[in-house]
């Protein structure tokens, strides 16, 4: 049973706007309800984008209630216009059944399916009903409840109407009506009564929310119609986009982005940034982020804050072994043992620093380093090389080079890492890879 569920989420700076401030707390603080967000699968993963709705639903579920997981299969065939520029580019039936099965698997590292947990969390995909509606009865009995003039207020269909190069397309105007069906179903067939999502989806829920109240305008005024809960735009304190690296976006599954890149997103984050973050992306609780950030602004050199973060939310959404190879992948970076790294670690390591190709044959009589270095991005001309080598500044495998015995050094067969790579440093993070094959 939820007890001060708005409090906690407001707590935590994870509320918006909410569509009835003034009856929504009593409504979720007396009794078990139920509450859905719905994913577009527009890629065969999701982006940390959409971890803050993810947690929202988690904590719904951690308060006493259901949450439902709602998979866009059929929504995701149109697209939302919401935040986009242009039209996107339509998905095969197939793509996106694909996707649906791709992207599913992250909820259940922060949800639990239980089925036999009266608050276990529900998957439903929405082409199962969207699907099966014909156009001639969408326009009856959805398209009659909707005003042009209201749809074209909409700030995502205002926007591209307003730009005449962009444009909008009838296909993407029409999402809203789907998405509002979407909580109409829900409501019909699961008693659901809430609708999470971000904050660019408020207009979209209050559409929802109007079909509803049409479509049970013969009920008791006391049967609840809907409400809804938006969480805030993530941003950074410097002003950079939220989510995204050197290398791009940041995603929830391995195989887009590694459990150590995953890792080291998070333990980048700015002092400003970690004690907001610990509250948005974890589920520790209030005195224990207190603590954190106390401890953290004594000694801000340790950076207590963003190790927590780091290892929460790689643990959530990894394990708790990724994060060990992680911390263990660190240490072996910053102490220069390289060598204790798996290859799969390495890869991961230095997937995004620049990289270069050679023959190994090179290796079989010595390559010299002086006339090797400017073959990499290390240094520019041999002049440049020699400077570099003389000052000390060049390491191999993480091992720094005596100034003194540097320029005659060369690289052979023993210094492969994994018997195909090595790795050379310039200064503290000036990095190469170069394979040999």
């Amino acid at each position: 049973m939820s007890q001060g569920l708005l409090e906690e989420l407001r707590w935590r700076g994870l509320v918006h706007q909410t569509t009835a401030d003034d009856t929504l707390p009593a409504y979720l603080n007396s009794g078990a309800r139920v509450g859905y967000c719905g994913f577009d699968p527009t890629n065969d993963s999701l982006t940390i984008g959409n971890l803050m709705p993810i947690m929202l639903l988690g904590h719904l579920q951690r308060h006493g209630h259901r949450p439902i997981v709602l998979m866009g299969g059929g929504t995701g065939l149109i697209g939302d216009p919401s935040g986009k520029d242009a039209e996107r580019s339509l998905l095969s039936r197939e793509q996106v059944a694909a996707n649906v099965a791709s992207c599913s698997r992250i909820f259940e590292r922060i949800l639990d399916f239980d089925g036999n947990s009266p608050n276990g969390a529900l998957l439903v995909n929405n082409v199962d009903w969207l699907g099966q509606l014909g156009f001639l009865e969408v326009l009856r009995d959805v398209g009659k409840h909707f005003s042009v003039n209201a749809m074209i207020q909409k700030d995502s269909v205002r926007d591209r109407l307003e730009n005449r190069e962009q444009g909008i397309s009838y296909t993407e105007f029409s999402y809203m009506l789907l998405q509002a069906y979407d909580f109409l179903h829900l409501r019909r067939t699961m008693e659901c009564t809430l609708q999470i999502a971000g904050s660019d989806q408020y207009g979209n829920i209050v559409c929802g929310i109007d079909l509803i109240r049409r479509d049970m305008i013969d009920q008791s005024e006391d049967e609840p119609r809907g409400y809804g809960i938006t969480g805030p735009l993530v941003t950074k304190a410097d002003g950079t986009k939220f989510g995204k690296s050197e290398s791009g976006a940041i995603w929830l599954t391995a195989e887009r982005t590694s459990p150590w890149a995953f890792h080291q997103f998070w333990l980048n984050a700015s002092d400003e940034d970690a004690g907001k973050y610990l509250r948005f992306f974890t589920f520790l609780d209030k005195e224990t982020i207190e603590d954190l950030e106390q401890r953290h602004a004594a000694q801000p050199h340790e950076r207590l804050a963003q190790k927590a973060l780091a290892n929460e939310v790689t643990r959530m959404l990894h394990g708790q072994e990724e994060v060990d190879r992680a911390e263990a992948a660190a240490a072996a970076l910053f102490g220069g043992n390289l060598r204790s790294l798996d290859s799969q670690q390495l890869g991961d390591v230095f997937a995004d620093v620049p990289h270069s190709s050679h023959s190994r044959d090179k290796l079989t009589a010595g390559c010299s380093l002086l006339e090797f270095l400017p073959e990499t991005s290390l240094a520019a001309s041999k002049r440049e090389a020699r400077e570099f080598l003389k000052n000390g500044s060049i390491s191999i495998n993480g091992e720094k080079l005596d100034g003194a015995n540097a320029l005659e050094r060369s690289l052979g067969s023993e210094d492969l890492l994994h018997g195909q790579t090595i790795l050379l440093k310039r200064g503290k993070k000036a990095w190469h890879a170069t394979q040999w094959t």
